[in-house]
């Protein structure tokens, strides 16, 4: 029980289960677009997660304590250091212009991480774009968004049209949502001066503004030329658990909670959507 446990904290905290869960959105668009299954993308996606989030994750942990990490910490250091050697392989086979989209991306993660921008605009010491009081969770959905609906419709040569431009707000809201739990649970760690969405409103309106943005992602997928029962069915239920989900969150929460129910439902969608077709 013990080295279950272990490894699904290794799981968790090494990105493999957030990097599924991206992976599992760029392979919906491409399945909701009627595109050709894409290993180089895909696996590309999977592997620029891992690291990228490790690297955001563990930058400042690894450039301090580098002499003295933990055997956990120092294993992850290795793991990531496969996956970015992975990541550069699928990278090199992929079209030119996707590179320059892909370094947009590459250059807003980095950002993200390390302290380059002018001090005053900051609310922390780390002085990087995740300490801009309330600008976090929207940078995560907007990458994801390009990352996941753009990138694999961009590398495939697909025109974009109405519906790309809808799953793209739809996408960007959903992200917003998926990640209100972890706002909810983080209350009790964040800075004041972040400005997240719960401390800005608090947990009962944050979960209220939540169920309504669900809603309104649900509304407007009936704009969308193109509809299939098996994906209409496939994310009713996705949403309805990302509701519950979101309700039932709160501060002091389980570890596991957000960290792998919330960040699992990709997963759920992906998993629905093929079971359904």
């Amino acid at each position: 029980m013990q080295l279950l446990k272990q490894l699904l904290n290794f799981y968790i905290n090494s990105s493999i289960h957030v990097a599924l869960a991206v992976y599992a959105l760029t392979y919906l668009t491409l399945i909701e677009f009627g595109v050709l299954y894409n290993e180089t993308v895909l696996y590309f996606v999977f592997y620029a997660t891992i690291t990228g989030y490790n690297f955001v994750k563990f930058f400042g942990l690894a450039k301090f304590h580098h002499r003295s990490l933990a055997g956990w910490l120092k294993a992850i250091q290795v793991f990531s250091l496969i996956c970015f050697v992975l990541m550069c392989y699928y990278l090199l086979s992929l079209p030119t212009k996707t590179l320059i989209y892909i370094s947009l991306f590459g250059l807003v993660t980095f950002f993200y991480a390390i302290p380059l921008v002018p001090k005053r605009i900051f609310v922390d010491k780390h002085h990087n774009l995740r300490s801009i009081g309330g600008l976090k969770v929207y940078v995560i959905a907007l990458v994801w968004t390009g990352v996941t609906v753009f990138l694999p419709l961009y590398s495939n040569g697909f025109t974009i049209n109405t519906d790309v431009i809808i799953t793209a707000f739809q996408r960007f809201i959903f992200v917003i949502i998926l990640m209100l739990p972890f706002e909810i649970r983080d209350l009790k760690f964040d800075s004041l001066k972040l400005s997240t969405i719960p401390q800005k409103i608090g947990v009962k309106y944050t979960k209220g503004i939540g169920v309504f943005l669900v809603i309104v992602v649900f509304l407007v997928e009936f704009f969308k030329d193109e509809l299939t029962k098996s994906g209409i069915a496939a994310f009713t239920v996705t949403l309805i658990v990302m509701v519950l989900l979101l309700i039932f969150s709160k501060v002091n929460q389980n570890k596991y909670y957000s960290a792998f129910w919330v960040e699992g439902v990709p997963i759920l969608w992906l998993l629905l959507r093929l079971f359904l077709s």
